[in-house]
């Protein structure tokens, strides 16, 4: 047993591309907090946070919120949103929407970079709480 892990955490179903156990929970088990930055970098970074597809974009996100469109889906599908990737993206929930710039796209989830009116904030969405994007 590692002594560094929380206990109850099973570190494999942590495993996909762009997570590790260390970025989640840091030195000694210290879990991150939404907002931090987690040790070497940001997931699927390269540990630099300065723009392109390594990291959080360098810039924001264009200052206009674009039209919902019409039709809405009970789940989006992973291919449709991978084109999305890198590219500024918004994004509508059930109850949100903001601008999103998608860093993985995983069979059930996307995670990237979220607009928080002032800055980028690593987050994480399940793809079936989405209800329709349009990425720019």
């Amino acid at each position: 047993m590692n002594y560094n892990q929380p206990p109850f955490y099973d570190q494999r179903q942590f495993n996909f591309p762009g997570f590790l156990w260390g970025q989640l929970f840091g030195p000694g088990g210290q879990q991150q907090f939404p907002g931090q930055q987690p040790p070497g970098g940001f997931p699927g970074g390269n540990g630099i946070a300065g723009g392109g597809q390594a990291g959080v974009p360098n810039t924001p996100p264009p200052p206009f919120t674009p039209e919902q469109p019409q039709f809405q889906t009970y789940a989006v599908d992973p291919g449709g949103i991978r084109g999305c990737m890198f590219r500024f993206t918004y994004v509508w929930l059930r109850r949100d929407a903001f601008w999103f710039f998608p860093t993985y796209v995983g069979r059930n989830s996307i995670a990237g970079f979220r607009w928080q009116g002032n800055s980028w904030v690593y987050y994480g969405i399940d793809l079936d709480r989405i209800e329709s994007f349009q990425c720019y």
